[in-house]
């Protein structure tokens, strides 16, 4: 747990619990429309428990949530920049890591012509998207981690 926690005032808090809450009724009413049609369609609970690991597998690989993260709450980030807010990492596994995020369709690659060349790293539209869709329960585990108090 990063210290010191993060207290806000109690009505961002509040509207903070709302938000998760709506999510987690959204969620609900996703996975029942999917288990309906699983149910009836050509796949089975097998087929959905597959499929789902195969989407969520880049979350699963070692750096890749920090880097989306540092990209996602930071913005735009060169190598190096990138490097110092990431403690530990080596500059092969952040290169590694950038270049199979790039491939997941999760993070672009930008040149810029020099001299020098920049290079800046930026998350596309559908990493944005999967940050907007993760910041639900990112915010969960943080108030259930007591990182986010509410001042009262």
């Amino acid at each position: 747990m990063p210290e010191p926690a993060l207290f806000i005032p109690k009505d961002s808090y509040e509207a903070i619990q709302n938000h998760i809450d709506n999510t987690i009724k959204n969620g609900s009413n996703i996975r029942d429309i999917l288990g309906n049609h699983s149910n009836r369609g050509p796949w089975d609970t097998t087929w959905e428990v597959q499929a789902a690991v195969e989407a969520l597998h880049v979350f699963g690989s070692r750096w890749t949530i920090e880097i989306l993260s540092t990209l996602y709450i930071a913005g735009p980030r060169r190598f190096n920049q990138m490097k110092g807010m990431l403690t530990g990492i080596s500059s092969r596994t952040l290169s590694d890591k950038l270049r199979f995020l790039v491939d997941e369709g999760l993070v672009v690659r930008e040149v810029e012509d020099g001299p020098p060349i920049r290079v800046s790293y930026i998350l596309s539209e559908h990493g944005r998207t999967c940050g907007r869709l993760l910041s639900p329960l990112v915010a969960h585990l943080k108030i259930r981690n007591n990182s986010v108090l509410s001042n009262n």
